[in-house]
């Protein structure tokens, strides 16, 4: 096939890295997924699997290597890609007052693609699925679909430059620290109005 020769030829994104690990299980490509083994390509010129990403499959991945490249050297720090991608605020202040905080309007396969895969962890158990319920819950589902993938490219950019693989660990800090302070302004504002915050169970 013709994709595969192209992928074939690319060199590997890190020295060392070629066929997955042993624990990656072996299933048949899915909907548009091509018929071969577009996932251990994709991780041999990456260097790193993005596929363990929650809401980022084989075929994101790819456009992502289709829109920029195997290594991301041109863009400086997460940020510039992030703006690239027209996933930044396009922050317009006239007079010190701020008159607009959009993003900017791109045509950006990349970013589409990592539009689509922020909508795919809104249901997810995951660390970011929390992210996307907790920012929809403040800003709206299109404003928690543009952080959610905002997030997605800061974590893409940082596996790649790095070649360090995705831990859910860190996030899950993340996590943890915005639920205490959450709770330690909850029971400020109880404590203001003459109540006590009473722990019950967390439903899952």
């Amino acid at each position: 096939m013709e994709i595969e020769r192209h992928l074939t030829a690319i060199p590997d994104g890190q020295p060392g890295v070629g066929a997955p690990p042993a624990s990656v299980t072996r299933r048949k490509p899915r909907g548009n997924e091509p018929r071969f083994d577009l996932r251990t390509h994709l991780r041999r010129i990456f260097g790193v699997d993005l596929t363990t990403i929650p809401g980022i499959d084989v075929l994101t991945a790819h456009t992502l290597l289709t829109e920029v490249g195997p290594e991301l050297s041109k863009f400086p720090t997460p940020a510039a890609f992030a703006s690239w991608l027209g996933l930044c605020p396009d922050n317009r202040i006239s007079g010190g007052k701020v008159l607009s905080v959009k993003t900017r309007r791109v045509k950006n396969r990349a970013a589409l693609a990592l539009r689509m895969s922020a909508q795919a962890v809104q249901g997810s158990r995951a660390a970011l699925g929390g992210y996307y319920r907790r920012m929809r819950a403040k800003r709206g589902g299109p404003m928690a679909i543009t952080a959610t993938a905002h997030k997605l490219a800061r974590v893409v950019y940082h596996l790649i430059a790095t070649g360090q693989p995705y831990n859910e660990s860190v996030f899950l800090k993340h996590e943890a620290s915005h639920r205490a302070r959450v709770q330690k302004r909850l029971r400020t504002q109880a404590a203001a109005l003459g109540f006590t915050l009473v722990p019950t169970a967390v439903v899952p």
